[in-house]
């Protein structure tokens, strides 16, 4: 995000060279994005804090960094009321110790949780990703930890690579599953996609760019932080725009 410009042609260039290396990914990108500190309702889980995992990479394109994503969650994640983010490079740490570079499976997500200290760990998969105009992106989210009484389950991202459809799992309470999850795929060509796009601007600093609200398109950085925080507002509980649960 261009700041502080002294004239505006001067602020439209800049922001226009910056918007040219966004747009083919990630790469050179992360310091340009600032973000307003708008909370995130949590309706059901209370207090935890929660280690984010890198992303998992179901998608098919290299033409983003798991890494990357996964610091723009994390960020996001802070805005949820009550959740104390444990930072990706934690959890990264913890892989490379044991010369992994992802979460493998439940059990390891628990693992992962015990070492760090956490009481969750938020894994999820980048399962459709294109950067160009309109972007699209999609995740496939889950929240492990220990379930309380009247927690459900959900999906299981991590077993999205070797199964054609998202698996169902019902821990009882007490146990390691999952406490909240969510799926969407997030068209920006979509008319109801792109209406929710600039409530979420509004909300943030599009009004410095010469883009306006469109910068949450023309930055797939900024899309990404757009895509991530509606993903954690609807495994939170905090609420889903009724435009996008009809388009799903």
């Amino acid at each position: 995000m261009i700041r502080h410009a002294i004239k505006k042609r001067t602020q439209a260039a800049s922001v226009v060279v910056t918007l040219a290396g966004c747009l083919g990914g990630l790469t050179g990108c992360g310091p340009q994005v600032q973000t307003a500190p708008v909370r995130i309702a949590n309706a059901y889980l209370g207090p935890l804090t929660v280690a984010v995992a890198p992303a998992l990479n179901f998608s098919g394109s290299t033409a983003f960094d798991p890494n990357t994503v996964a610091d723009i969650m994390a960020s996001e994640l802070d805005a949820v009321v009550g959740v104390e983010v444990i930072p990706v490079s934690r959890v990264l740490a913890v892989l490379g110790q044991e010369g992994r570079d992802g979460v493998a499976s439940p059990a390891h997500a628990r693992s992962i949780v015990e070492r760090l200290g956490a009481d969750a760990i938020l894994v999820f998969a980048v399962t459709e990703y294109e950067p160009y105009h309109p972007p699209v992106v999609g995740i496939a989210a889950q929240l492990y930890g220990v379930r309380r009484v009247g927690e459900a389950g959900g999906l299981d991202p991590v077993r999205l690579s070797r199964e054609a459809r998202p698996t169902s799992t019902e821990p009882g309470p007490g146990t390691f599953g999952p406490l909240a999850q969510a799926e969407r795929v997030y068209n920006a060509s979509h008319g109801y996609v792109a209406e929710d796009i600039r409530d979420f601007a509004e909300l943030r600093d599009a009004g410095e760019s010469p883009f306006g609200w469109r910068l949450y398109v023309e930055s797939q950085q900024h899309f990404l932080h757009y895509v991530c925080e509606r993903t954690l507002r609807s495994m939170f509980g905090g609420g889903v725009d009724l435009a996008l649960a009809q388009g799903q």
